[in-house]
């Protein structure tokens, strides 16, 4: 029974198409441009923006380093008096708040 089944569906041709849709319903016309030019537009304004805030994001971490840098020199030459005094043994040197 199965030869049978396949040689009926092998000599059975299969559906030609009987109508030829228009072009025009086909194509995505004026509608499908604007679409896609609008999300051209909006991908290269927002890659645009990703860029400029990266960059920013990147330069405020670059002048954070700096300044921490800077703030980590002038702290080691204004802790210099302190160390040396505390190799001497006196602590009050460097504490301006108690002179009168």
């Amino acid at each position: 029974m199965s030869t049978t089944w396949a040689a009926h569906a092998a000599a059975t041709p299969s559906p030609s198409p009987t109508s030829v849709v228009p072009d025009v319903d086909v194509t995505p016309g004026v509608a499908g441009f604007i679409a896609i030019a609008v999300v051209a537009v909006v991908t290269i304004l927002l890659v645009i923006d990703m860029t400029r805030r990266i960059r920013r994001t990147r330069y405020r971490a670059e002048i954070r380093e700096r300044l921490e840098a800077e703030a980590g020199a002038e702290g080691a030459a204004t802790d210099e008096p302190e160390r040396r005094a505390a190799e001497d043994g006196r602590a009050d040197v460097g504490d301006d708040t108690e002179r009168g």
